[in-house]
C-alpha cells in the first residue's frame, strides 16, 4: 500500500469535500434551469436516499441540496446555495433532515433543520461552543432524540438537537461518524486510525474491524447493518448487535467511499459518493457497483 494514497483519502475525507473540475461555474445555472446534469454537481458533501419516494437521492453540496434521480439528472430543492456538511435524514419522519455547514456569505450555520424535505431550513442550535461546522452528525434510529456531532471532539444531544455536549473524541483523526440503531449510546467512528466503536456515548473509545487501516466512512443501514468503507479491505458490513465485520466488495483499486446511503424501501440498493467524485450505485447489496444514470 502506497503510503501517499491514505494521505491523500484522509485529507479529502477530513475536508468533507468531492469535487468535480469545472462544475462550479456550470452550477451557476442551476437556479434557473429546473433539472441539471448530475455531472455538473460539485463538492458533494452528503448523500441520502428520499425516504418519500426512493427514486430520488438527496445531495448536499457546497451550492445548496439537490435531488438527483437514476437517469443522471437533478435539480435544486433548497431555496439557497449555502455549504451543507452533516446532512443526515431523521430515521422516521420523512420530511425532516438535519445538516450544519457555511452560509454562502461565510461562518458557520451551527444545526439547522428543515422540515419539508430539504426546501427551507431553520436554525435548531448554535452547539456547544457554537456555532458550529458539523462535518458529520448522525441521528441515533434506536433513540431519534440522540443525535451526534463531528466538531473536533464528538458532541451528543439527547432533546433531539436542541441542547448539546462535548462527549469525547477517538484517539485519531475522526472523518465520519454513525449511530447504532440498535443502542443510542453506540456509535462508531471512520478514523485515520481505523474503525473505532464506543458504548458509552462517545465518551470513550476502542478498535473494530481491520486493524491499522484508515477507514473513510461508515454509515449504518435501516436494517441496522453497520456498513464502511476501510482502506486495503474494501467495503465492509457488520450486523449492529454483534460486530463482526466481513467484507462485501473488495475490487475498488484505488477508489474509496467517502458518503453512503442504503434505501429504506430495499436494503440492497445503494449508493456511494468516491474520492473521485462519482456518484455510484448498487442493487445487489454493495457487491457491484455502477456509476449513477449509467
Amino acid at each position: 500500500m502506497r503510503l501517499a494514497r491514505p494521505m491523500l483519502i484522509t485529507a479529502a475525507a477530513a475536508a468533507g469535500a468531492v469535487a468535480i473540475a469545472a462544475a462550479g461555474t456550470m452550477l451557476l445555472r442551476a437556479d434557473a434551469a429546473e433539472r441539471i446534469r448530475l455531472s455538473e454537481v460539485s463538492h458533494i458533501h452528503g448523500i441520502a436516499v428520499d425516504p418519500r419516494d426512493s427514486s430520488r437521492l438527496f445531495l448536499a453540496t457546497h451550492y445548496g441540496v439537490f435531488l438527483a434521480t437514476d437517469d443522471g439528472m437533478a435539480e435544486r430543492v433548497s431555496d439557497n446555495r449555502n455549504d451543507y456538511m452533516g446532512f443526515t435524514p431523521h430515521p422516521a419522519d420523512g420530511d425532516i433532515l438535519y445538516a450544519s455547514g457555511h452560509p454562502a456569505g461565510g461562518g458557520n450555520m451551527g444545526i439547522i433543520v428543515s422540515r419539508d424535505g430539504g426546501a427551507t431550513w431553520q436554525l435548531l442550535s448554535p452547539g456547544a461552543g457554537g456555532p458550529v461546522d458539523f462535518h458529520a452528525m448522525d441521528v441515533s434510529a434506536a433513540d431519534p432524540q440522540v443525535i451526534y456531532g463531528l466538531y473536533g471532539a464528538i458532541q451528543v444531544s439527547r432533546d433531539g438537537g436542541n441542547s448539546w455536549e462535548v462527549a469525547g473524541r477517538p484517539p485519531a483523526d475522526v472523518f465520519d461518524i454513525a449511530a447504532s440503531a440498535v443502542d443510542p449510546d453506540f456509535v462508531y467512528a471512520a478514523t485515520r486510525g481505523g474503525l473505532m466503536v464506543s458504548g458509552d456515548g462517545a465518551r470513550t473509545w476502542g478498535p473494530t474491524g481491520p486493524a491499522g487501516l484508515p477507514a473513510t466512512m461508515v454509515q449504518v443501514g435501516p436494517d441496522g447493518n453497520v456498513y464502511a468503507f476501510v482502506y486495503g479491505a474494501g467495503l465492509m458490513r457488520s450486523p449492529g448487535a454483534a460486530l463482526n465485520w466481513q467484507p462485501v466488495a473488495t475490487d475498488f483499486g484505488e477508489r474509496v467511499f467517502l458518503h453512503f446511503a442504503v434505501d429504506r424501501a430495499d436494503p440492497e440498493r445503494m449508493f456511494a459518493v468516491t474520492d473521485e467524485g462519482v456518484i455510484r450505485a448498487s442493487t445487489d447489496g454493495g457487491r457491484s457497483w455502477a456509476p449513477l444514470g449509467s
